[in-house]
């Protein structure tokens, strides 16, 4: 597995993550409007952990830990880091902190898991930090952040990230073997965006229409992907990199 330049990503005709791997959970916060986002998420995760998580799991922004049955095959201990005034529920949380500052011991974890973190984080930088003080040598970190996505949890939401702003940000926190790959193509996204724009509407008698609408078009989008594959519209990337040893 390697980083892929922007050239072999916008050359790329078919998607780097395999589609339909994952074992199918219903996200907490998934609706007929996002529903493909968390299906394509989940494969992303999937795919991503067999290959390199291992051993204690740390995962900071943890929620409702919805990706711990999906991760389990894969650690033996999955631990959960969240903010105390998390607009999420905090009940599968065992430390409340803020991610600059983890009470935990150094070099204490072989994977660390960030998903849809790293936009609501005012010092990036200072967190990556802080995941490479927490990982072992050799241990891996694995997040995902959007590229092309709405505002969410307003006001804290800070950035959107190219693949090359996530290389950047790891490396300078210390991290080696980084590699970032699209979860999508430009189809998925522009479906999922249109059904966003309908949110506003979708209430009363207009919900199951509109919930016909935007889960059709995320089907289409699907197919279209897997025909015309572009990935420099995807709507959100995930990235894997390695603590050096020693």
């Amino acid at each position: 597995m390697r980083n892929l330049t922007l050239a072999q990503i916008k050359n790329r005709s078919r998607p780097v993550i395999p589609a339909r791997t994952a074992p199918r959970t219903k996200h907490p916060n998934e609706s007929a409007l996002n529903r493909l986002s968390h299906q394509q998420l989940a494969d992303a995760l999937y795919f991503v952990a067999s290959h390199h998580a291992s051993g204690r799991l740390l995962d900071i922004g943890c929620g409702r830990k919805p990706y711990r049955d999906l991760l389990s095959p894969f650690v033996t201990q999955h631990v959960g880091v969240d903010h105390p005034d998390s607009p999420h529920s905090l009940d599968a949380a065992d430390v409340l902190a803020a991610a600059y500052d983890i009470p935990l011991e150094s070099a204490s974890f072989q994977t660390v898991l960030m998903t849809e973190v790293l936009e609501h984080l005012e010092e990036p930088e200072a967190a990556l930090r802080e995941v490479h003080r927490l990982l072992c040598p050799g241990g891996k970190v694995i997040l995902t952040t959007p590229f092309m996505w709405v505002l969410h949890e307003e006001p804290r939401d800070f950035f959107r990230y190219t693949p090359f702003g996530l290389h950047h940000l790891l490396s300078e926190a210390g991290f080696v073997d980084i590699v970032v790959w699209p979860i999508s193509g430009q189809w998925a996204t522009i479906a999922l965006l249109f059904g966003y724009a309908l949110r506003r509407y979708r209430r009363g008698p207009l919900r199951p229409p509109i919930d016909l609408v935007a889960v059709t078009l995320q089907a289409i989008a699907t197919r279209l992907d897997a025909l015309h594959f572009k990935p420099e519209g995807t709507y959100d990337h995930i990235a894997v990199a390695t603590k050096p040893q020693g």
